[in-house]
């Protein structure tokens, strides 16, 4: 089955187009089983790919499966092939968008029941499960490009579903324009590459950057151009602003960008060039500052906000951040372990928000929530897991990817980047136990008549989320510090043969120990804070709001950015599209073609008169012709 791995991608996209064309005809029921089906095929052929590669991916061997299925373009010399390539860092992106991809998959078939575009939905989520794959299997940076546009447009699509509302088409819009920044500086990054590498294959830029055949400067200009795309499709400083908006698509959605593909493209196109970004020191810097700024950034913002969704993109965007610290400081492998495990959190928590909304008839607010443990003790459960493991605490699977990558900064020298890392571990513990206290504990905040229609989600929805749920807590174990023994760092060792190690750290036992310990009392003190301020003391935030007044509003409304986005980019954008258009589309683009027009329409006009179409005119022309003709004959 392994060495029909190429089929990965296209079981998603067959049924993708099989939903759009026939899918009016085609019964609920089929396209229950048909759409979660692809996925599952993808996923039981990515598992079959990755035991083929595992045996070796544990050594230092480079193993990997490759595919071209045609030559894509050719040029003179230059050519570039439709190839598909399959290696450790490869399977572990495609176990994870399949896997928890179908995953929610299953758990849409509850909460999408009743919506009319049932069909619809299905075909752009296989849609966009298909582009991701593409851009995790392609085996060039130009066949990666187009997966990177494909989850783009797919996301447009998929966060503006509900289109009739205007929030869901300018949330929309919003994601598709301001990627679409981010992905004019990979393209441009894209043209310097194959300018000057001459090929756009993964294994030849590495092996030209190996042999010193590229200059540092160079390397470092076309590393910042990516990662700026990155800072778009990853919703990193300053181009994350269209993630809390993406909020208005359906919750799966959101779980589906936020934990398994979109948002994690970024990491993986970083990953996968980690011979560039450690070939450039500049390039590793921005990436490891912008990363825990955006941690700590990110987090601020999710303190103050009170919509249970916005809470949780904020919470990816930060956590987003600290995978781009991993990679920023050459633990590159730590980064993508984190990205492994916050797969399994963050769609647990969205998908049990989905079930809290689903409970609470669409209720975003938390201020309106309140006492629903006893009424949603499935939900309560899984989410406060999710909860626990995204905060960092010990022996859950947030707390070992997370431990990692501050370890790796500390170890490194970079102390200021591991007190940002520490920094961003409280807050991200206060806030989500913020929530988690506002929603399911204390006084019920909601109407009698909600209250009367309390019940817990059904087994198609709860089942995914205890899945989740159990991953949630299991899944760090395959990447274990060196503390708890050598060579349990299973996850490390399996990417050794296609992610270098940047640095060599060498820390104590007892400094190991020590690392370990701090970030365990962090997460700890952060949720005893949320414990302190939204149970004990539940009056305390009003206080300090009143104290700190413009602290709070700075942080309720998300530093103004949006609005300072719109006085310094958005409005003389469109007061400048608007003068162009009157000033110069109307007058001169409009006044030729309309010019060239009335020019034409004036001479027809004129002909006209002679192209009467009455037979007697042109008898009458027809007699005068010949009556000249033999005047001038004869005289």
């Amino acid at each position: 089955m392994s060495e029909y791995f190429w089929l990965i991608p296209l079981f998603p996209a067959a049924s993708s187009f099989i939903l759009v064309i026939f899918g009016r005809w085609l019964p609920k029921k089929y396209v229950s089983v048909q759409a979660p089906l692809a996925v599952l095929l993808s996923f039981i052929f990515g598992l079959a790919s990755f035991l083929k590669i595992y045996p070796r991916g544990l050594g230092h061997e480079a193993a990997g499966l490759s595919k071209t299925l045609f030559s894509w373009i050719h040029s003179g010399s230059f050519q570039i092939d439709f190839t598909f390539w399959f290696d450790q860092l490869t399977a572990v992106m495609v176990l994870v968008v399949s896997g928890v991809g179908f995953i929610i998959h299953v758990y849409s078939i509850g909460y999408m029941a009743e919506d009319r575009s049932y069909t619809r939905y299905f075909s752009l989520l296989n849609l966009f499960t298909f582009a991701m794959l593409l851009l995790v299997m392609a085996g060039n940076m130009v066949l990666m490009f187009v997966g990177w546009e494909g989850v783009g447009l797919c996301s447009y699509l998929l966060i503006g579903f509900w289109f009739e509302r205007p929030s869901a088409a300018s949330a929309g819009k919003k994601a598709f324009i301001v990627n679409r920044i981010g992905d004019a500086a990979f393209l441009l990054g894209l043209f310097f590459l194959l300018f000057n590498f001459k090929t756009a294959s993964f294994p030849e830029i590495n092996r030209a950057l190996t042999d010193g055949r590229i200059s540092s400067s160079l390397a470092t200009l076309i590393a910042l151009l990516f990662f700026a795309g990155a800072t778009g499709k990853s919703a990193q400083i300053p181009l994350y602003v269209w993630l809390p908006d993406a909020m208005e698509g359906p919750t799966p959605v959101s779980a589906l960008i936020h934990a398994a593909t979109m948002v994690t493209a970024g990491v993986y196109m970083v990953s996968r060039l980690n011979v560039l970004y450690s070939y450039s020191g500049i390039a590793a810097e921005v990436v490891a500052i912008i990363g825990a700024l955006t941690a700590v950034y990110a987090g601020t913002i999710a303190l103050t906000q009170f919509d249970i969704k916005r809470v949780l993109a904020y919470s990816t965007i930060s956590q987003i951040g600290y995978m781009f610290l991993g990679c920023g400081v050459g633990a590159f492998a730590a980064g993508m372990f984190h990205l492994y495990t916050h797969a399994f959190f963050k769609s647990l928590l969205f998908l049990a928000a989905g079930s809290v909304m689903h409970a609470l008839s669409g209720e975003l607010d938390m201020r309106r929530m309140g006492g629903l443990k006893k009424h949603l003790p499935i939900t309560y459960s899984t989410f406060l897991i999710g909860a626990i493991t995204i905060a960092g605490v010990p022996f859950f699977s947030g707390f070992f990817s997370k431990d990692a990558i501050l370890t790796q900064c500390y170890a490194q020298g970079k102390y200021f980047l591991w007190l940002l890392g520490l920094t961003g571990a409280i807050i991200t513990a206060f806030y989500m136990f913020r929530l988690i206290f506002l929603t399911f504990h204390g006084q019920e905040r909601f109407s009698a008549e909600i209250r009367h229609h309390l019940h817990e989600s059904p087994p198609v929805m709860t089942i995914p989320l205890i899945i989740l749920a159990f991953f949630s807590i299991i899944a760090g174990y395959i990447g274990l510090p060196v503390v708890f023994g050598h060579d349990l760092n299973f996850f490390e060792r399996f990417l050794e043969p296609v992610i270098i190690r940047a640095y060599e750290t060498h820390l104590s036992l007892g400094i190991e120990w020590l690392l370990i310990i701090i970030s365990s009392v962090i997460a700890f003190v952060g949720i005893f804070l949320a414990y302190v301020f939204y149970l004990k003391s539940p009056h305390l935030p009003h206080q300090l709001a009143s104290r700190f007044p413009g602290v709070y509003r700075l942080l309720f409304n998300k530093y103004y950015v949006d609005e300072i986005y719109n006085i310094l980019f958005v409005k003389p954008l469109v007061k400048g599209s608007e003068m162009v258009y009157y000033n110069f589309d109307l007058p001169i683009i409009d006044g030729a073609v309309n010019g060239s027009a009335k020019t034409v329409s004036f001479f027809g006009r004129i002909l006209s008169l002679v192209q009467s179409g009455l037979i007697r005119d042109y008898a009458l022309v027809f007699i005068l012709g010949v009556a000249i003709i033999l005047g001038l004959i004869l005289f």
